[in-house]
């Protein structure tokens, strides 16, 4: 040996000639093999994972360079760290010709590797159709349903791995089909939780039963419908499986697709019939899941079926609970435009608007109290369906739009401007704004100032309420300012509102503006536009 056949590096434990001849084995080159053979490199030597040059020509499929070894190596059984020997490694990769060669030396059939996977195993779970033809029809005694470590038969593994000619193949060999493994898993089972509808479709001509449970009580659509495999749930619907059981946590499959965002599999469940409303061992519908996932789409799916909306959890809140501790927007508007039972409390007492306020989501508490108010409003001025204002105009959020710009406008100069502290809140109650309401809006704390903020919000809310009723907001505002101005006067004493004259002044203009419905009429022509001195 040549003085320079150092380690290879320092990481593995072969010298440069020995990683030499494992990889000639591996690549079929048989005369670089014997020239190594004749510098006397040791052919038997083992890499750190314990795999020798036999190991890599059967794994690789290099059938010269096997005959070669076997020549050397009578040690045909010799296992890697893995416990895999020349012949699983050869029915691993699919090589048919070196398990022929591997067999007539006397190599062990029975051999396992360190988790129980035999030749027929192997073969199975890598979808060798060729190399399981040759065992069934060549081979003695082999066993057809023994099972690894995990309690697997190669059925199991060929399902579980989406192997559907195999699949077939150990069907019509006459393998077991309703075996359970360790976690009490069927073939079918294994099948539909990856997703392998056609193997699915082959287990279930067997006339298997489609509604058996596994260790967590788990069926097959459970398991379809957690990894979010829309094909296979369709198949085990069609096929009649029972849509409405439950997991040993009462979860149906439906509490999965929400739980696990999967929009088009909800649809296919709730298009089948599928109990909507059905709530787990917490207490948890699909739709809270849904709400705590912040799948905006589900929600809207799962409240277009009809979901109930009012279910509450293990917390007792509901959805909008939820929606509204999280401050989620989108999802919240949604509820509150169904339209939803706002005084339902949690464990702790606490209405969804409690609940926003004290997340500090601004947003969703505004929202909250315009809809609250809205239901009041529906309520006494609504007749029949037919006048209701649900629709696609309906919507809490804030309003940006150009229409009400100049209006918005003046309601943000009152509040900076020219309303005191403490004159919103009576401005408020004037317009029955609730005292839950006025604190919810105070809860936000920005400093000193922050009366102005809550000001400004509580009048967008009103806003909102006036337009949403088809009524002219200019006039609500100076009917509304010169009401609170003469509200019980003695109460008032020394502290008595005063409007701003020119604010009085430029509402009484703009209301008379709106009322001779004039076609010049810009909005802001009285209003404040003259940049009015304090």
């Amino acid at each position: 040996m040549a003085m320079e056949d150092g380690l290879v590096s320092e990481d593995d434990i072969l010298l440069r000639s020995e990683k030499e001849f494992h990889d000639a084995a591996k690549r079929n080159d048989t005369e670089r093999m014997q020239e190594l053979i004749r510098r006397g490199v040791d052919i038997k030597v083992k890499n750190k994972m314990d795999r020798k040059a036999l190991h890599w020509a059967a794994g690789a499929g290099s059938e010269q360079a096997v005959r070669l070894l076997l020549d050397h190596d009578m040690e045909v059984d010799d296992t890697d760290s893995f416990g895999m020997n020349a012949l699983l490694l050869a029915a691993w990769f699919g090589h048919l010709s070196i398990l022929k060669i591997l067999v007539s030396t006397g190599a062990k059939l029975t051999c396992e590797n360190k988790n129980g996977l035999n030749l027929l195993h192997c073969a199975a779970q890598r979808g060798h159709i060729s190399i399981l033809e040759y065992i069934m029809e060549d081979l003695e005694n082999v066993q057809l349903n023994k099972v690894d470590k995990s309690g697997k038969t190669a059925f199991h593994l060929a399902a579980e791995h989406g192997h559907p000619e195999v699949v077939e193949f150990l069907i019509g060999m006459g393998c077991a089909h309703d075996l359970k493994d360790k976690e009490e898993n069927t073939a079918l089972h294994l099948a539909a939780k990856q997703g392998h509808s056609d193997v699915l479709q082959k287990i279930m001509e067997t006339g298997e039963s489609i509604d058996e449970k596994n260790i967590d009580g788990m069926t097959a659509l459970h398991l379809s419908a957690e990894g979010g495999h829309y094909e296979s749930i369709r198949l085990l619907l069609e096929a009649g499986c029972n849509i409405n059981e439950l997991t040993h946590t009462n979860r149906t499959a439906l509490h999965l697709v929400a739980q696990h965002g999967s929009g088009r599999e909800v649809k296919l469940l709730v298009q089948a019939g599928i109990n909507l409303d059905s709530v787990d061992t917490q207490h948890t519908s699909a739709l809270h899941l849904a709400v705590l996932n912040n799948s905006t789409g589900i929600v809207k799916d799962l409240i277009d079926a009809g979901c109930d909306l009012d279910i509450f959890d293990s917390r007792l809140q509901t959805a909008l609970h939820v929606a509204a501790e999280h401050g989620q927007q989108n999802i919240a508007e949604m509820i509150l435009i169904s339209g939803v039972n706002l005084n339902l409390l949690d464990k702790q007492g606490k209405t969804s608007l409690d609940v926003a306020a004290r997340g500090n989501h601004v947003n969703v508490v505004d929202m909250i109290i315009k809809a609250d108010r809205f239901y009041k409003w529906e309520k006494e001025n609504v007749t029949s369906d037919s006048d209701s204002l649900v629709g696609m105009s309906l919507t809490f959020k804030q309003d940006h739009r150009q229409e009400t710009q100049h209006i918005r406008s003046v309601l943000w100069k009152l509040a900076s401007k020219y309303l005191k502290p403490g004159e919103w809140k009576t401005l408020a109650r004037h317009w029955k704004f609730s005292d839950a309401h006025i604190r919810a809006i105070e809860h936000q704390w920005t400093g000193t100032k922050s009366y102005k903020e809550h000001g400004h919000r509580m009048l967008l809310i009103w806003l909102h309420g006036v337009i949403t009723a088809g009524e002219n907001p200019i006039k609500g505002l100076y009917e509304g300012l010169t009401g609170i101005s003469r509200i019980d006067l003695k109460a008032c004493d020394s502290r008595q509102m005063r409007i701003h004259p020119l604010l009085k002044n430029a509402l009484q203009c703009e209301v008379r503006f709106f009322e001779n419905g004039l076609s010049t009429y810009q909005p802001g022509d009285a209003m404040l536009s003259s940049n009015t001195q304090h």
